[in-house]
C-alpha cells in the first residue's frame, strides 16, 4: 500500500473515530482501558514505592542493605569489590569479653565499629540511665557507650573508667538502641559499643577468637544484585550474605513477602476484572459497526482496509485511553501517599515512569488480545448485510479467540513478574469453577422450563430470555460470578490477612526475655516474677548442644546448602524438653510422648521443628545423635513440628522427651510482658539474681508493629482500588448486554406491555442473574482462598459462611445496576428506539 492510501485510511479513520467518540460503546470502551490503566499505574506505583519505602525501613533491623557475615575479616578484593560498584561500606566486629572495674566483672558483647557505622537507622543513647534518649552519633576513639544493665552489674557512673583489655576507655553514653541488634533472644550479655580504632589497642582479638566479622553495605538495587552476583561463587565456608530477605529478620521477611503476594494479587484481579469489560466492551463496539462496515464494502473498500480502518479506531482510543489511565493513576496514588502521610511517617521513595509505562503497556495488549477476534469479524462483514442483517460474517476461530486471551493475559503476567502460584491458583480455581458450575446453571436452566409454565408473566418473560439464550445467559452469570469472586476473594484476604499479621503481635506480647536462670534460683525468680507481673510465668529448660550426626552420618554432610538446617549444624542449639506440645506448636507427622505405644526402644524420643528437619533430610524414625561437651546423647525422632516463630515467645527447634537430658547442666529462660514505666523494677529484679540477664525487646516489638502497620495499610488501600475497578467494570459489563434487552423492551412496549410489568420483568431476570452470579463467586471465592492459603499465604484456613450472603448481594446489585441501565428503555418512545436498532 502507498504512503498516500495509508494517510487516507489514516485521517478517514480518525474522522470516523471523532464523529463516534460520543457513542455509548466508544465510551465504555474507553472507560474499561482506562480503568485498567488507571488500576495497573496505580497500585504499581503504590506498591513500587511503599514496598521500596518498607524495605528501606526494614533494612533498619540488619544497619545496611546487605551484609557479608563471617568468622574471618572480608578479602581485599571483596571489599575493593563493592567499594568499585559504589556501595557505601562500614565495618563491625563482635566479640565476648569482659569488662572490668577496679572491683567488678561482666562478661560482655562488645561490638567494634567504624565511623560509618551504621548505614541504615540511627544509634540512640542517653546521658544517664533512664534519662530521655537521643538520636545520632557513636562512640569516638577512647569513649565507650554501654547498656544500662551494664552499669547497674558494674556500679558504673557516666564518665566512669572501665578495662576493655589491656585499654581503659570511659564510659560517655548509655546505649539504648543499636538499629542492627540482631533478634536473637539467647544474647546472653549486656552490649557494649567502642570505636573500631581502639580495637587493636585492647588486644582481645588472637588467633582462635570466637569473633564475628561484619561488612555492611548499602546502595541501589542494582549494585547490590551486581554484588551479590560476585560474591556468592566467592563465598568461603565461614561465609554468608544476609538481608532482610533472607535471614535478617524472619518475621519481617514473611511479613513483606505477603504484603508483595497480596499486591501481586491484587494487580492480577485487577487486570482480569477490566480484561472482562475490554472484552463486552469490544464485542459491543465490533456489533454496532456492522452495518456501516457492510456499507464500506458496498463502496468497494477492500476486507483489508475495513480491517486497518477500526483497527486505526481502536487505536487511538487506547493510546489516548492508556495515557488518561496512567495520568489518572498516578494522581490517585500521589493522593493516596498525601492523605497517608501523617500516617505513614516514613521517606517514600521517588516514583520514576516505569509503572506508567508497564500500565499503558498492559492496556494495550489487553486491548489487542481481548478485541482481536471481534475486529476480525469486522473485516469479514459480507456487503449483503446491508440487505439482510441475517447474513453475518464467520464467526472466528474459537482457538483465535481463546488463544488472543490467554496470550494477552500472558504478556501481561510476564510484565508484572506476578508470582507462578498466584497466578497459576487463581486462574486455575476460576476455571474449575467455570467450568463445573457453567454445567450445573446449563442442567439448572433447563430444569427452569416446566415450572415456569405456570408462573406469572413478567417471572416468564423474565427467565424466558435466559432460556432462549442459555449459553449467553451462562457467560453472564459466569462473567458477573467472576467479578464478584474476585471482588470478595480481595475483601476477605485483606480482612485475614491482617487480623493474622496483627495477632501475631499481641497487644500483651511478651517484651522482655530473662536467661541464664539456674536450677537453685528457679523458684525464687519465679516467685519474684509472678509478684512483678501479677501473674504466674513458665520457665523453660534449656540446655545448648551440637546436633552433630544423623543416623551416624555427620550432620553437616546433609545439610542443604544456605539452608536453615546448615546454619543450625554450624552451632550450639539451645534445646529443650516438655511433657506437652508447647502453645503455637503443631504436630504434622509422627506423636507426643505417651499419645501412642512407644517402640520397643530404649532410645528416648525428640520432636523437630519440621523445616528444620526438611533442609536436614531428617525423617521419622532417624536417629540423632547430640553433643554436649562432656558428653553424647542419642534420640529417636517421633515427630515433626510446625512452629510460629513470629509469636516472640520461647521456640526449639528439638524438644526432647522428658528424662532424655538428665545430668546434662541446665538452665531456665522466662519471658514475660511489663508495662512502660517499671523500669527500676527491672534494675532491682536484675540485682536480686545477678546471674540472670534481662533482654527487654519492646523496641523490637514497637519496629515490627510499625511494620505490619505500614502493610495493613497497603492491604487496605489496595483494596479500596479494586473494589472500585470491580464495580465499574461490573457497570461497564451490564451495559454491553443492554443494547438486545432495549430493543426487546421496546417491542414489549410497542405490543402494549406495562411499565410495572416491564420492570418486574427486568428484576426477576436481573435477579435471577445476580443471584446465581453470587452463588458460583462464594463457592470460587472459598475455593480458591483455600487454595492460597495453604500454597502461598502459609496461614490456616477456616470455612467463611458470610460468603452465603453473596448471592443476596449479586441479586441486588445487578438488579439495581440493570434497572438504572434500562431507564432508556422505559422514557424513550418504542418507535425511536426500534429505529435506532
Amino acid at each position: 500500500m502507498s504512503a498516500q492510501g495509508i494517510g487516507h485510511t489514516l485521517l478517514l479513520g480518525l474522522r470516523q473515530f471523532y464523529r463516534e467518540i460520543h457513542a455509548t460503546e466508544v465510551r465504555v470502551l474507553f472507560l474499561a482501558v482506562l480503568i485498567a490503566v488507571a488500576t495497573s499505574t496505580s497500585i504499581g506505583y503504590f506498591g513500587a514505592r511503599l514496598s521500596a519505602s518498607m524495605q528501606q525501613q526494614a533494612s533498619e533491623f540488619l544497619g545496611a542493605d546487605l551484609i557479608l557475615n563471617g568468622n574471618a575479616p572480608a578479602s581485599v578484593e571483596q571489599l575493593k569489590t563493592g567499594q568499585a560498584l559504589g556501595l557505601s561500606h562500614a565495618r563491625v566486629v563482635e566479640f565476648s569479653s569482659v569488662i572490668a572495674t577496679d572491683e567488678h566483672l561482666q562478661l560482655s558483647s562488645i561490638k567494634a565499629v567504624d565511623s560509618a557505622y551504621p548505614l541504615r537507622g540511627e544509634l540512640r543513647s542517653a546521658a544517664a540511665p533512664y534519662q530521655p534518649e537521643q538520636a545520632g552519633g557513636a562512640p569516638k576513639p577512647g569513649e565507650l557507650w554501654a547498656e544500662a544493665r551494664l552499669l547497674a552489674a558494674l556500679s558504673l557512673q557516666v564518665g566512669d573508667s572501665v578495662d576493655v583489655g589491656y585499654l581503659k576507655l570511659r564510659l560517655t553514653r548509655v546505649l539504648t538502641h543499636e538499629p542492627d541488634r540482631p533478634d536473637d533472644l539467647y544474647s546472653l550479655m549486656p552490649r557494649v559499643l567502642i570505636h573500631l580504632d581502639d580495637l587493636p589497642a585492647t588486644g582481645i582479638i588472637q588467633p582462635g577468637s570466637q569473633v564475628r566479622y561484619r561488612e555492611l553495605w548499602k546502595g541501589s538495587s542494582t549494585a547490590l544484585a551486581s554484588y551479590r552476583e560476585y560474591l556468592e561463587p566467592s563465598l568461603t565456608a565461614s561465609q554468608r550474605l544476609e538481608s532482610i530477605r533472607d535471614g535478617g529478620n524472619n518475621r519481617i521477611s514473611r511479613a513483606l513477602e505477603r504484603a508483595e503476594h497480596y499486591l501481586g494479587l491484587a494487580s492480577l484481579i485487577a487486570i482480569l476484572l477490566s480484561g472482562i469489560a475490554v472484552a463486552l466492551a469490544a464485542a459491543r463496539f465490533a456489533n454496532r459497526r456492522l452495518d456501516a462496515c457492510a456499507l464500506l464494502r458496498c463502496l468497494g473498500l477492500s476486507s483489508r482496509k475495513a480491517l486497518q480502518l477500526y483497527a486505526i479506531q481502536l487505536g487511538t482510543l487506547g493510546m489516548l485511553a492508556s495515557l488518561a489511565g496512567a495520568v489518572l493513576g498516578w494522581g490517585i496514588q500521589q493522593g493516596l501517599f498525601f492523605i497517608l502521610s501523617d500516617i505513614l511517617a516514613i521517606e517514600l521513595q521517588a516514583a520514576d515512569i516505569w509503572p506508567a509505562l508497564l500500565g499503558m503497556a498492559t492496556g494495550l495488549v489487553m486491548l489487542i488480545g481481548f478485541a482481536l477476534p471481534p475486529l476480525a469479524a469486522l473485516g469479514r462483514v459480507p456487503p449483503l448485510h446491508v440487505l439482510r442483517r441475517d447474513v453475518l460474517p464467520i464467526p472466528s476461530s474459537r482457538w483465535m479467540v481463546q488463544g488472543a486471551a490467554l496470550l494477552a493475559l500472558t504478556v501481561i503476567m510476564w510484565q508484572l513478574s506476578l508470582d507462578g502460584r498466584l497466578t497459576s491458583i487463581l486462574m486455575g480455581g476460576a476455571a474449575l469453577i467455570a467450568l463445573l458450575l457453567g454445567s450445573l446453571l446449563k442442567f439448572g436452566l433447563n430444569a427452569l422450563r416446566k415450572p415456569l409454565e405456570h408462573a406469572p408473566l413478567h417471572w416468564r418473560l423474565g427467565f424466558g430470555q435466559l432460556l432462549r439464550h442459555p449459553l449467553t445467559a451462562i457467560g453472564q452469570i459466569l462473567a458477573f460470578g467472576l467479578i464478584l469472586l474476585t471482588m470478595a476473594l480481595v475483601a476477605l484476604l485483606r480482612l485475614e490477612l491482617v487480623d493474622t499479621w496483627r495477632s501475631q503481635l499481641p497487644e500483651n506480647a511478651a517484651n522482655h526475655f530473662a536467661i541464664n536462670i539456674l536450677p537453685d534460683e528457679q523458684q525464687a525468680f519465679q516467685q519474684h516474677l509472678t509478684r512483678l507481673t501479677g501473674q504466674p510465668q513458665p520457665l523453660y529448660p534449656v540446655v545448648r548442644g551440637r546436633l552433630i550426626s544423623i543416623n551416624g552420618k555427620p550432620a553437616k554432610d546433609q545439610a542443604v546448602k544456605d539452608s536453615q538446617g546448615e546454619r543450625a549444624v554450624r552451632r550450639d542449639l539451645n534445646l529443650t524438653w516438655a511433657a506437652t506440645l508447647p502453645p503455637d506448636n503443631r504436630l504434622l507427622a509422627g506423636h507426643w510422648w505417651g499419645e501412642t505405644a512407644s517402640a520397643a526402644t530404649t532410645v528416648p524420643g525428640v520432636s523437630v521443628d519440621a523445616k528444620l528437619a526438611e533442609s536436614l533430610g531428617i525423617q521419622l524414625g532417624d536417629h540423632l545423635t547430640f553433643d554436649f561437651g562432656d558428653a553424647q546423647r542419642e534420640a529417636q525422632v517421633s515427630s515433626l513440628r510446625a512452629v510460629n516463630w513470629d509469636n516472640l515467645q520461647p521456640n526449639f527447634y528439638m524438644i526432647f522427651e522428658p528424662g532424655a537430658l538428665d545430668g546434662i547442666t541446665r538452665t531456665f529462660l522466662a519471658s514475660f510482658h511489663l508495662a512502660a514505666g517499671q523500669d527500676r523494677a527491672l534494675v532491682q529484679l536484675n540485682r536480686a539474681f545477678p546471674s540472670v540477664t534481662l533482654i527487654p525487646v519492646d523496641d523490637l516489638l514497637a519496629r515490627l508493629q510499625g511494620i505490619l502497620a505500614q502493610v495493613s495499610l497497603a492491604v487496605e488501600c489496595v483494596l479500596l482500588l479494586v473494589l472500585a475497578a470491580g464495580l465499574t467494570v461490573l457497570f461497564a459489563g451490564l451495559l454491553a448486554t443492554l443494547d438486545e434487552r432495549i430493543r426487546q423492551t421496546a417491542v414489549l412496549r410497542a405490543l402494549g406491555a406495562r411499565r410495572s410489568l416491564l420492570q418486574k420483568t427486568r428484576v426477576a431476570e436481573f435477579a435471577l442473574l445476580g443471584a446465581a452470579s453470587g452463588l458460583m463467586a462464594a463457592l470460587g471465592c472459598e475455593l480458591v482462598s483455600a487454595l492460597l492459603y495453604t500454597r502461598v499465604f502459609d496461614i490456616p484456613w477456616q470455612p467463611h459462611p458470610w460468603l452465603l450472603g453473596l448471592p443476596i448481594l449479586g441479586a441486588l446489585l445487578i438488579s439495581a445496576a440493570g434497572l438504572l441501565g434500562t431507564q432508556k428503555a422505559l422514557k424513550t418512545s418504542p418507535l425511536i428506539l426500534l429505529r435506532e436498532g
